[in-house]
């Protein structure tokens, strides 16, 4: 219970200040370590060691000291998308009512764009705003935390603290992760390792939010958007169809833990000042 509330402490104090298109991320270790160093609303430690999560007896504890582990990290994440998303609001304002550009503010939107894989475009008839606001947006803390619980055993799998890998991701080039023991022949893709906890948090937002595999769940959010209603992780599982060989029985298995456990995530973040789970 003691280890409960260091990690509940924790979050506090830090919100204070399928198959395998799921897991692709293509970009170079440059690129990788460049987005990883953009700084972001809230100041996070950087993560680079796991806690035994199977020391814990009690189920309840168990999923309690994981979602205290992981929620303020994804919650930072959610707030840094939330800045761009607002700023790409006021640029898109200005866009629209033919006043001009900065220097800074074009190339800040440049910037966006490539990492959002979007195609930069400011022409009359651009159609980049429109994709740039269905991909630049916030995936619900309840999904991100039960995806990361299902994909690294509630962090006690392999990638999880070998890689640091909470969601599964893949990587092509020869040393870049771990090899998985159950990889096919003549398969070369390995398990990414990432350097901190917030990275792999930061790769997994950017998958769901770029990759093609993952469309319906931004036209789903877009949906949602437009119809000013609430963004419910349960109403967005839909979209992640591809995000394991098991379809909709993964689906089914994804919508029964977040019934299962929104509870203890919802204990767990209305600790912190944070806006509660979505």
């Amino acid at each position: 219970m003691l280890r409960v509330l260091f990690f509940a402490i924790v979050a506090v104090a830090v919100a204070a200040i399928v198959w395998w298109p799921v897991s692709l991320d293509l970009r170079t270790d440059e690129q990788i370590q460049a987005d990883q160093l953009t700084p972001g609303p809230m100041q996070m430690p950087v993560i680079t060691e796991v806690p035994d999560f199977s020391e814990y007896t009690d189920v309840r504890e168990k999923k309690e000291a994981f979602f205290s582990f992981l929620a303020p990290l994804v919650q930072a994440e959610n707030a840094r998308i939330k800045q761009e998303r607002r700023k790409l609001a006021e640029l898109s304002e200005r866009w629209s009512e033919g006043l001009p550009l900065s220097p800074e503010q074009t190339e800040w939107l440049s910037q966006l764009a490539l990492r959002y894989r979007a195609k930069f475009d400011l022409a009359e008839n651009s159609e980049m705003f429109r994709v740039l606001f269905r991909r630049v947006d916030v995936v619900p803390e309840t999904l991100v935390l039960v995806q990361a619980a299902n994909e690294s055993a509630w962090g006690t799998s392999r990638f999880a603290l070998d890689a640091l890998n909470f969601f599964g991701q893949w990587c092509f080039s020869e040393g870049c992760g771990l090899v998985p023991e159950s990889r096919n022949e003549g398969a070369n893709h390995e398990v990414r390792r990432f350097n901190s906890v917030n990275a792999s948090v930061r790769s997994y937002l950017r998958n769901i939010n770029t990759h093609p595999a993952y469309l319906q769940l931004r036209l789903l959010r877009e949906q949602r958007r437009a119809a000013a209603s609430e963004l419910r992780a349960v109403d967005l599982t839909a979209g992640l169809l591809s995000y394991s060989e098991r379809g909709e029985e993964y689906i089914e298995e994804l919508n029964a833990m977040i019934r299962v456990n929104r509870p203890i995530i919802v204990d767990v973040i209305e600790a912190t000042p944070d806006s509660p789970p979505e």
